[in-house]
């Protein structure tokens, strides 16, 4: 005997079918392709300081790791995470580079990173942001902006040349060096080099496409 279709057949099939699809399209969704995934290339990027004071004060850290992870396209999603080792400034001088490991000011002893975690990614222009994060030097943590501005190659890839600045003693830092005037803000530059791996591009303006 040949059972014909009821009503309610019909509508549990079709409740059924949407299930089934919202669950693909949520599974597609989260898919690792669908998201912008980016790498920093150390080799062609740089974080640098730079402190005005009676005896030229600035260099690199030369060991470090920075991460910039997306959720979606949406450049405003973006997390960014750096991790330096404080023992790895170099200024050009052992004697400066000495005393900056001293616990007068990175204390590397007990506190061998630096770390910066953006909570707050704000587009301010076409090629312009601005993170708002936590800042960690000497195990003193405070919130800190970082501004930079975006140079794209229309592939997804590009350099990203930040600035911060924060106030030493702030952190901890109140001692000097002998005989050498030094100011209490310290200028930070944070150039990185970022490829676009896999996954759409973010959603930026059209100026070259990141």
């Amino acid at each position: 005997m040949k059972l014909q279709p009821t009503v309610a057949n019909v509508r549990l099939s079709t409740l059924l079918l949407l299930v089934a699809a919202a669950f693909l399209s949520t599974a597609q969704a989260q898919a690792p392709g669908e998201v912008p995934t980016l790498a920093v290339t150390p080799e062609n990027s740089s974080i640098s300081f730079s402190v005005k004071s009676s005896v030229k004060i600035e260099g690199q850290f030369s060991k470090w790791d920075a991460n910039l992870a997306f959720t979606s396209t949406d450049p405003t999603t973006g997390v960014l995470t750096i991790t330096i080792q404080a023992d790895s400034v170099n200024t050009g001088s052992g004697v400066k580079d000495g005393k900056l490991k001293s616990k007068d000011f990175f204390n590397v002893e007990e506190d061998p990173t630096i770390t910066y975690k953006s909570t707050k990614l704000s587009q301010t222009g076409p090629d312009t942001f601005e993170f708002d994060g936590d800042f960690t030097i000497r195990g003193v943590t405070k919130t800190e902006k970082l501004i930079f501005k975006v140079s794209r190659d229309g592939k997804g890839s590009g350099t990203i040349s930040g600035a911060m600045a924060f106030d030493r003693k702030d952190y901890g830092m109140n001692k000097g060096i002998p005989l050498v005037k030094i100011a209490d803000r310290v200028e930070v530059a944070v150039d990185l080099t970022v490829k676009h791996v896999s996954g759409p591009l973010l959603a930026l303006p059209a100026v070259s496409g990141f």
